[in-house]
């Protein structure tokens, strides 16, 4: 590069900074997206931070919520290698920014080679005169107090007084705080570009989700259910521990092209159809199907399942019935064969008749994109914070950055979940768009080394800063193979592992009843749901209800199962046993968790718990209570002993309670 007077100016406050601060962490993309946590996580940002030669140099780590101009800063820690570490707390719910700053520390390095030269037997006269200068420099950027003492010390440095007593002065810790007040940062390194944290509130870290179609609520066979019958159903869902009751679509179902039972072409008169085939002539997505009740009803439902700790979370399909009111009067936004017909939607081999999907790319996008924003708006002020949202992947990525972030701009609380079954790229694209919780491959992952697999990826990689996952045991569309036939010990192993190894976790009512009939060949439920009205006996023997709350209770009880940060797999010999815990950071929360993955056989073996990493003594005993079975075991060191027979319980849970010693000299456990 040439250096002229025009350009050298230019220049030369990015060219004659000597740190260097790279490798930020975390951050999504090059500060693309930003990360995501709930209100009260931490947001831990470290940076490899050097410089030239081997001066000293200082690091802050800077953030400050979007509603403050100034930036708060916290000292970063060094942890080897160049590395440097801090953390903050969101506290509050709106985006919040951070970067890392860093600045030559002249004092530091002045005082590191004064220490080296005098330990050595050196004379130091010289490097006490640049001491007094710096600590006159010092004096300049000090308050009124502290700038006569630092010049009282500075003269000190350079007076009479034997170059040992000069030296102690200069190494002492006071005069290193002081100093360290008054940074000369003329010429820091601020890292850019400014990276930004999206906060969440907490149920988008830590939910249990029940889903239930509302039509089959009745009580009386082949009565179409109501909002009134699903608020009979509260007190069920809640004691059981779950806070989420999720809802497919509760809008006008079309009558042209309806399915009948199992997905047959022809409906009966009396067939309800599929109530993803939204719209009517009694309205659209901003109208509830007449059966159900009317808006008020809904509203007092919503307001009833609050009282008993649950949030309503709606569907949000994006697709039209044939005879939707959007088909008249908005036949643009629609594709189109060439003969003219709309087309409807297909997954070859699958084809739905019922449904046309809405054309995205058409002229019309901008009156579209809006209409389709005033569908979120419309429940939102109906008492909605939570939408599951259907098939995002088959609608634009950018479409959907936009709605979530017009919707967060006014209703920073409300949490939309992701329900997209495709490719890995697209399903994280869609998380970095803005979707608070998404759907996984969880529920086709079986094995001890699939499970161990796709877990580390999704909690010790880049992929934990930005995609929550929602560990769905079973949905309308899926019944996996191994609830087909795996019996009630299948239904508990997955119970389990749902609700552990992911703080998000959800089921399809019926889960519970262990109903696994599937339509031969296919993971489709028989007679599903989706297609027909079903009335369940909620007591129907075999059923693992009690399971389930005893599972629920435990994940409330225990925050180390709040969250997926401190995920580990432990060591187990054998295959067919899965071995893992979860910690809080401080350690005062400690869950172990072993699993027999065969639903069939009975499986025991010994497992290797990790007494280091959770600060236990080799030869401490220390109580490991299951709070599954209530029993209680004294372990003593690393290896123990477990067995699972999964006709009676395939999983244990452990929490860890530690011997402590009091002033008295007694043990006891906490």
């Amino acid at each position: 590069m040439t250096f002229t007077p025009r350009n050298a100016a230019m220049i030369a406050q990015e060219y004659t900074h000597r740190v260097w601060i790279e490798n930020v962490r975390p951050q999504i993309d090059c500060g693309q997206f930003p990360v995501k946590r709930a209100v009260g996580e931490k947001v831990r940002v470290s940076a490899d931070i050097f410089t030239d030669g081997h001066d000293a140099l200082q690091a802050v780590m800077l953030y400050r919520p979007s509603s403050s101009e100034s930036w708060r800063e916290v000292p970063m820690t060094f942890q080897g290698n160049d590395r440097y570490a801090a953390s903050f707390t969101v506290t509050s719910l709106e985006p919040y920014d951070y970067s890392v700053e860093a600045w030559l520390d002249p004092f530091a390095t002045w005082k590191e080679g004064l220490r080296k030269k005098f330990d050595a037997g050196q004379d130091v006269q010289s490097e006490l005169q640049e001491g007094m200068k710096l600590l006159k420099d010092g004096a300049e950027r000090a308050s009124h107090g502290d700038r006569q003492w630092l010049q009282e010390k500075g003269e000190f440095l350079g007076g009479g007084a034997s170059q040992g007593e000069r030296v102690a002065t200069a190494l002492s810790e006071e005069l290193q705080a002081i100093m360290g007040r008054y940074p000369d940062r003329s010429r820091t390194m601020f890292h850019e570009p400014v990276l930004r944290v999206k906060a969440d509130r907490e149920r988008a870290r830590f939910s249990a989700w029940y889903e239930l179609f509302p039509r089959s609520a009745a009580r009386e066979p082949s009565r179409h259910g109501t909002f009134k019958d699903v608020e009979a159903l509260l007190p069920m869902i809640s004691g059981m521990g779950f806070d989420v009751l999720y809802l497919p679509p509760i809008h006008p179902i079309g009558r042209v092209k309806r399915k009948g039972p199992n997905n047959t072409l022809t409906a009966g008169p009396d067939d309800p159809g599929s109530p993803w085939a939204i719209g009517a002539a009694e309205g659209g997505h901003k109208a509830v199907h007449p059966e159900l009740g009317t808006l008020e009803d809904f509203e007092h439902f919503v307001e009833a399942a609050k009282h008993h700790g649950l949030d309503v979370a709606l569907d949000l399909a994006y697709q039209c019935a044939p005879d939707h009111p959007y088909v008249s009067e908005h036949p643009e936004w629609f594709l189109h064969r060439p003969d003219g017909t709309i087309k409807y939607a297909e997954n070859p081999p699958k084809k739905y008749q019922d449904v046309y999907p809405i054309n995205f790319d058409n002229d019309n996008w901008v009156e579209l994109w809006e209409e389709l924003k005033s569908v979120v708006d419309f429940w939102i002020e109906r008492g909605v914070r939570i939408f599951r949202v259907d098939n995002p992947h088959t609608k634009p990525l950018r479409f959907w950055q936009w709605l979530i972030t017009e919707i967060h701009e006014k209703h920073p609380d409300i949490i939309f979940l992701s329900e997209a079954f495709t490719r890995p790229k697209v399903m994280n694209a869609l998380a970095k768009a803005g979707f608070n919780q998404s759907y996984t491959y969880f529920t086709w992952r079986n094995t001890k080394q699939e499970l161990t697999q796709y877990l580390t990826e999704l909690t010790r990689t880049d992929q934990q800063e930005f995609f929550r996952p929602n560990f769905f045991t079973n949905t309308p569309d899926i019944l996996p193979e191994y609830l087909q036939f795996g019996g009630r010990a299948a239904f508990m192993v997955r119970t389990v592992l749902a609700a552990t190894l992911s703080s998000n976790y959800g089921i399809y009512s019926s889960f519970e009843l262990c109903e696994g009939r599937a339509v031969p060949g296919t993971e489709e439920y028989l007679d599903s749901e989706k297609y027909q009205i079903r009335q369940w006996d909620w007591d129907r023997p075999g059923n693992i209800r009690d399971y389930i709350t005893r599972v629920n209770r435990i994940r409330r009880e225990n925050p180390a199962l709040h969250t997926n940060e401190r995920l580990r797999f432990y060591l187990v010999d054998n295959e067919h046993l899965l071995f893992y815990g979860k910690t809080t950071e401080d350690l005062s929360s400690i869950i172990l968790v072993v699993v027999n993955l065969d639903p069939y056989q009975r499986h025991d073996g010994w497992v290797y718990v990790p007494l280091e990493e959770l600060n236990i003594g080799g030869q401490e005993v220390y109580q490991v209570h299951d709070l599954l079975g209530d029993g209680r075991y004294f372990w003593q060191g690393s290896r123990n002993f477990v067995r699972l027979d999964p006709q009676s319980s395939p999983a244990q849970i452990f929490r860890i309670r530690r011997r402590l010693r009091t002033e008295r000299d007694f043990d006891y456990f906490m």
